[in-house]
Parts: structure tokens; C-alpha cells; sequence
């Protein structure tokens, strides 16, 4: 099976559902996430400045980031294993503002997601998994904030049905302790 490099715009302008390159044959598969020509071939400028991995255990929450400053629009691949990722629009001039997506992102269909800066992203664990961010800038801690998993203004439905339940959620201490989405609209002429 063959398939080439893909881009599918989703209803929030500049988050892109990227399919890569995949081949296969009897020695197993080969995988091309990224190419710069493609990518302008297509319209979309991406540079990449700095790639991370996150390895992660079922339950775990790893929601919602952003750079306040800074912005830092990423390439996301779930490389092994299974999230449910989630992107939330915070462009107030957008006509998507404060809307999310989710997408089901795993190893088997090896989809991407390319989000856009100004979008918070994050993502519940269905399965132990490790995801790869190609991001277009670097991270500073600094600039580093995020809104709480599950904030109620937002109103994400994460499916907590498929880890045991919300007792079964793993967070970090600084995921416990983000603000609200009130408490991020406060200080917005920041972003």
C-alpha cells in the first residue's frame, strides 16, 4: 500500500489534517511525516526549529498548552500507541473562537495534526503512547501556559469512559494548577 503526503483544512482555519507518505512491503513500512517542498508545494510555509517526544501512560492528561508569547504552531504524530488529541481555537477574531476538535490520533493511521499558533492543544492518553512534536519554534518556559483539561466555558467531552473514568486521569502538578478560561480571557492583550 502506497500513500502520499496529504493535507485535509479542517472548520478551524490552519489546523490541517495531514496524512504522510506510508509504504509498505514484505520488510515492513516506511513513513515520511514532513518534507519543506511538499509542504510549500501545498501553500503551507513550515519551518521547523526544534522536534520533542512525550511519552506518556494510559490516563494520563496532557492539556491544554500554549505559548503565551512566542507562538509555537507544531506538527503533532501519535508514533506509538493511541490519544485522543484536542485543539481549541483562542484566536478571538476567529469565527471558530474558543471551538475544539478531536481527533483520534494512533500508530496504525499515523495521521498528523499541523496546529496553528494561538490554538491551545493537548490530549488524553487511550493507550501507553509516545507523540512527536515538530514544532516551528522553541519552547520557553517562560511563555509556557495553558488553560485546565476541563474547564467548563470550553466544555470538552473527552472520553473518559475509555480509561476507567475521570479517577483514572494522571496529571502533572502544573496541569493541575492552570487557569480557567475566564481567568485566560482576563489577561488576553497578553497573547
Amino acid at each position: 500500500m502506497i500513500k502520499k503526503l496529504s493535507f485535509e483544512e479542517t472548520s478551524i482555519g490552519g489546523l490541517y489534517k495531514v496524512t504522510p507518505f506510508y509504504a509498505d512491503d514484505a520488510r515492513g513500512s516506511f513513513i515520511k511525516d514532513y518534507s519543506e517542498e511538499i509542504f510549500l508545494s501545498n501553500g503551507i510555509g513550515y519551518p521547523i526549529r526544534e522536534v520533542f517526544y512525550t511519552r506518556s501512560f494510559k490516563g494520563t492528561v496532557r492539556a491544554m498548552h500554549f505559548q503565551r508569547v512566542k507562538q509555537q504552531p507544531k506538527l503533532v504524530r501519535c508514533i506509538c500507541g493511541h490519544v485522543f488529541d484536542v485543539v481549541v481555537d483562542l484566536r478571538v477574531e476567529s469565527p471558530t473562537f474558543k471551538k475544539w476538535l478531536a481527533f483520534d490520533l494512533d500508530d496504525r493511521d499515523n495521521i498528523e495534526l499541523l496546529i496553528p499558533s494561538r490554538c491551545a492543544h493537548g490530549y488524553l492518553v487511550l493507550e501507553d503512547s509516545i507523540v512527536s512534536y515538530k514544532c516551528a519554534e522553541k519552547f520557553y518556559a517562560e511563555y509556557d501556559d495553558g488553560i485546565i483539561w476541563n474547564d467548563k466555558d470550553i466544555g470538552i467531552e473527552w472520553p473518559l469512559e475509555l480509561i476507567g473514568g475521570a479517577e483514572k486521569v494522571i496529571l502533572s502538578e502544573k496541569d493541575m494548577k492552570l487557569q480557567s478560561f475566564y481567568e485566560f480571557m482576563e489577561k488576553y492583550d497578553e497573547f
